[in-house]
């Protein structure tokens, strides 16, 4: 099989170093940037498999690489940020991020989210020809073979966390899951973090989904208890 490429932007080249011999130990193959501008070239140019995101770096800030790849690609983006206000953190989602790390973090946390993010890429390359895991409400239309949702027939620009969150609720109509359950399940590794995660994704997608993201008919909110998918 081949080796997954993880793509490391940070200027801090100890840290770099550090993660990169940790990520190669487990088979991954790694290639760095210190650099804002070289980093993002290197992201749209290289086809990474995953990019670790640091915010603060030299000639463009990891925030701006973030909305610029996510134009883009879908790659799996992890931030890795240094700073504990709520606003940084929301914000790398709200550009598209899929997760976040906060430093200084555990080598055996990054591992297990990298693990995570890659696996649930996998998992969108396996192409199946079942039409049963085609699933239609009204206008939208979830394709599970292609890993793709449609609104009226037009593709929705979801990215791959996004879509994964869609297909896990709509699998289960009327059944609703707290946000600790949503990112063991959906995220793919037991709940280290902010919940935060998952309530920025939900909002994400319902911009995308609904025709009204402040009223919306299809990913619900059970106050106090969490998220579910209802057949409009």
């Amino acid at each position: 099989m081949e080796a997954k490429k993880v793509l490391i932007i940070e200027d801090e080249k100890p840290i770099s170093d550090i993660v990169k011999f940790n990520l190669s130990k487990e088979g991954f193959e790694t290639e760095a940037a210190y650099d804002g501008g070289v980093g993002l070239e290197m992201a749209l140019k290289n086809d990474p498999d995953l990019v670790l995101l640091d915010v603060m770096l030299p000639t463009m800030d990891g925030f701006e690489i973030c909305k610029r790849i996510r134009e883009k690609s879908n790659v799996p983006i992890i931030i890795l940020t240094a700073k504990e206000e709520e606003v940084d953190k929301v914000l790398g989602l709200e550009l598209g991020a899929d997760d976040y790390i906060t430093k200084p973090f555990g080598l055996r946390e990054l591992i297990a989210r990298v693990k995570a993010n890659i696996r649930r890429t996998g998992m969108s390359d396996i192409v199946g020809a079942d039409p049963a895991n085609v699933k239609e409400f009204e206008s939208i239309t979830i394709d599970t073979n292609r890993y793709e949702a449609r609104k009226h027939g037009v593709p929705l620009e979801l990215t791959l966390r996004e879509f994964e969150l869609l297909k896990y609720l709509a699998e289960r109509e009327d059944k609703v899951y707290s946000r600790e359950q949503l990112l063991e399940d959906v995220w793919g590794y037991e709940y280290y973090g902010d919940i935060r995660t998952v309530d920025v994704t939900v909002r994400r997608l319902r911009e995308k989904l609904e025709d009204d993201s402040s009223d919306p008919k299809y990913v619900l909110t059970k106050r106090g208890v969490g998220y579910y998918f209802h057949r409009s």
